[in-house]
């Protein structure tokens, strides 16, 4: 069967029809072409043609050229539009014109990186010349790495190894920094918040090694479609970037649909499983014979779908490898043999976290069935281009779940079919970030005094690392003194290198992650449910002064979460937009919280089945905020129980649909209202990163303040229940009885203020 027939019969389930809130067709495109530069190497271009490219597309012609004149830029276009031809061939054609030429590439995981390392195989095999490619990570053993240092002409690795495996020993890469003349950072839009912050700043000492060595590459990044690609990639690499976001490349029709699961309860606001519905869909096409992808969140909820699947299909496609999981956790061999089965067409079906998002080959897939919403549009158009990298129809289904998240984006399909708003937010001068580089910067080479490392002032900081012991100044020069290596004590995931380190001990004692100290209060006190990729685990003991977690897998019909009693002291207001119903204003705050007691909630119903206390000291967090201000004269019109509620309503819907502007999680954010707060004298809801130092996402909360607040309103107000419910303000055991209506008005009053 057809995508066409299967989305036929689908639509003629009036049950299925009915709950759709968007039925679209995104419209073929046509290949636009342009020639191979006059300066590229002839065997490229028939090295090319042995892999099926007689001709290159127009943003491929375009970042060629530009790369091989010297321009760093920037490849902004879809997925499946060919963007690797756009590094390849300058990098392919530096190396056939002197052997002695470099080039880096860094991917964000190694799934990727070993993909790309295969395609990049294949087109030095059609060159017949000796250029050696080589990923260099955590994975590649002890006994190759020296020879990837002296003869690799392409090192692929990771931000991660970079920063702690490459920079740090520059001295055995002679080589490589000697005659480096590229540098390729892919999936760029992945490189936000502090995992961005973090890479800028090892971008600065990238290029301070560099220039040690005398060299100075062109920098080729690419990334998925958001609102500021170029302002993300010259904030990244500190350079001036060209944009080339002239996408030649075609694609056949795809049909987009958005899936909301009926209402089950009304009163809670509790909708059908998404996991369910999406077994449905899914069964539905892979019943048709149509090769099909699902996206599940976690890789619990990826585990299930797969049973699921596995089980209501083995009749029908009898083995059962046609049907199978893709997720982190898989050893690399049954990785590829997944990909290969999907490129080849022995795997029909795959159900897959989002792994299997980035660019890596999986040949020509028919349908997506997207089980939640991934996080930002970015990653849904990533999943959607799964689907249909052939000229036939495709189509792609995204299956609402019951978070304000889903429910906005669900409800409002123009938002995601419109100009991308999502902006790709880093602070590389972040103090505690920046201050962590400047001393791994210092370890590499000695530093002179004035030589700029981002725009704060080093030589204050400087100064305290002094103080500490970790330098010195010698005449006009900076050293390292301490005897610690600072890169190892430096995650590029997180703002504050005193985190707590989590340990499972049924791998013999082994790290899983890691979390800083204020959120692990939250999510890893004693008894706690921690969800690590999806898997649960019990927190069987919390050693804070080791900062260690001790947790076991489990399977439980519950999470937990606790409460904070939290104080907020505003330091200084960077800025403010008071007008007649409302302000908001944006500054630096000290965040004092006190976890106090856990609750047991149920999954799906979300009723407390039990709580426990926590003893753990009070934390303190120096970050900046966004903050909204309700006149006393507004709040007088509400009793004051129905005025908590609403602002308590408020902060939770807010701190949801500011991710969806933010590009961010929502555990990177956190709400918290005040009946009168100190500094302003009134209703106050505070929305503030849980970074310290914060990574710039209250800034931008507080220049589109109008719209968040218009989609927060426009959420509350079209949600069908009656007095708050999880895919809003929260349960009306939460917020209130009034709850709800006086968060409604309060976000009104605010939406229609001129606030941005």
């Amino acid at each position: 069967m057809s995508v066409e027939f299967v989305l036929d019969r689908l639509l003629l389930q009036d049950e299925f029809r009915r709950h759709l809130t968007l039925d679209h067709t995104v419209p073929a495109r046509q290949a636009r072409f342009a020639g191979f530069p006059e300066s590229l190497d002839l065997r490229l271009g028939q090295a090319l043609a042995a892999r099926g490219i007689s001709r290159l597309y127009t943003h491929q012609g375009q970042a060629t050229a530009l790369a091989l004149a010297g321009q760093d830029l920037v490849v902004v276009t879809p997925t499946a539009s060919g963007k690797t031809v756009c590094y390849n061939l300058p990098v392919l054609q530096a190396m056939l014109k002197d052997p002695e030429a470099r080039a880096l590439y860094l991917f964000p995981t190694k799934a990727l990186a070993q993909d790309q390392l295969a395609e990049l195989h294949g087109l030095v095999g059609e060159l017949k010349v000796d250029l050696k490619t080589y990923t260099y990570d955590g994975d590649t053993p002890v006994s190759a790495r020296n020879a990837i240092r002296q003869a690799g002409h392409i090192v692929v690795t990771n931000p991660d190894m970079l920063h702690t495996g490459v920079l740090p020993h520059h001295t055995r890469w002679v080589k490589l920094f000697a005659n480096l003349r590229y540098v390729v950072i892919d999936e760029l839009h992945a490189y936000r918040g502090v995992f961005g912050s973090h890479l800028a700043n090892v971008l600065r000492r990238l290029w301070r090694v560099c220039a040690f060595y005398d060299s100075h590459p062109v920098v080729i990044c690419c990334s998925a479609t958001i609102a500021n690609p170029k302002e993300l990639a010259e904030r990244l690499t500190g350079r001036p970037i060209t944009l080339v976001d002239d996408n030649g490349a075609p694609s056949g029709p795809k049909r987009l649909l958005f899936y909301n699961p009926p209402v089950v309860n009304r009163e809670l606001g509790i909708r059908r499983s998404s996991t369910l519905e999406s077994h449905r869909i899914a069964e539905a096409f892979l019943r048709g014979g149509v090769q099909t992808i699902v996206f599940g969140r976690t890789r619990l909820q990826v585990e299930i779908l797969l049973s699921y699947l596995q089980q209501s299909l083995a009749n029908r496609l009898g083995q059962s490898g046609t049907i199978r999981g893709y997720r982190g956790g898989y050893l690399p061999l049954q990785r590829r043999e997944i990909e290969h089965g999907l490129r080849d067409g022995s795997v029909r079906g795959v159900v897959s976290t989002n792994a299997l998002e980035l660019g890596i080959d999986i040949g020509h897939l028919d349908a997506a069935i997207l089980c939640g919403y991934p996080g930002t549009i970015a990653s849904t158009w990533q999943q959607i281009g799964r689907a249909g990298r052939r000229r036939e129809t495709a189509a792609a289904i995204y299956v609402a779940s019951s978070s304000p998240l889903d429910q906005y984006l669900v409800n409002h399909p123009e938002y995601f079919l419109g100009r991308d708003p999502e902006h790709g937010l880093i602070d590389p001068d972040n103090l505690l970030i920046l201050s962590a580089h400047l001393q791994a910067a210092t370890f590499e080479l000695p530093l002179p005094t004035g030589e700029p490392f981002g725009k704060a002032p080093t030589a204050e900081l400087l100064r305290i690392l002094e103080e500490d012991g970790a330098v010195h100044q010698a005449g006009d020069t900076w050293h390292w003194s301490a005897d610690a290596f600072p890169a190892e004590g430096v995650s590029l995931r997180s703002a504050n290198a005193d985190n707590v380190v989590i340990v499972d001990m049924t791998r013999g004692a082994s790290i899983i992650g890691e979390m800083d100290q204020f959120s692990a209060q939250v999510y890893l006190h004693e008894e706690a449910i921690y969800l690590h990729e999806g898997a649960q685990y019990h927190v069987d003991r919390l050693d804070w002064e080791e900062k260690k977690a001790y947790v076991r897998p489990v399977k439980v019909d519950y999470y937990t979460d606790a409460n904070l009693a939290v104080s907020i002291k505003v330091l200084q207001s960077f800025a403010s937009r008071p007008t007649a119903d409302v302000a908001v204003h944006h500054g630096e705050v000290q965040i004092r919280a006190l976890a106090t007691i856990f609750k047991k909630i149920r999954f799906h119903s979300h009723e407390n089945i039990g709580s426990g206390p926590i003893s753990l000291p009070e934390q303190q967090l120096h970050t900046t905020a966004f903050w909204l201000e309700i006149p006393a004269e507004v709040a007088r019109q509400f009793p004051r129980p129905a005025m908590q509620g609403g602002l308590q309503g408020v902060a939770n819907v807010l701190s949801q649909v500011a991710c969806l502007f933010l590009m961010c999680d929502a555990r990177d954010l956190g709400a918290h209202p005040e009946i009168r707060a100190p500094y302003t004298g009134a209703p106050t809801v505070y929305v503030y990163e849980r970074y310290p130092g914060g990574v710039g996402m209250s800034a931008r909360l507080y220049e589109i303040a109008g719209t968040v607040l218009g989609a927060a309103h426009d959420l509350v107000s079209q949600c069908g229940c009656e007095s708050g419910c999880p895919s809003c303000v929260g349960p009306a055991l939460e917020v209130g009885g009034q709850g709800k209506a006086v968060a409604t008005r309060l976000l009104e009053l605010a939406a229609l203020a001129p606030v941005g």
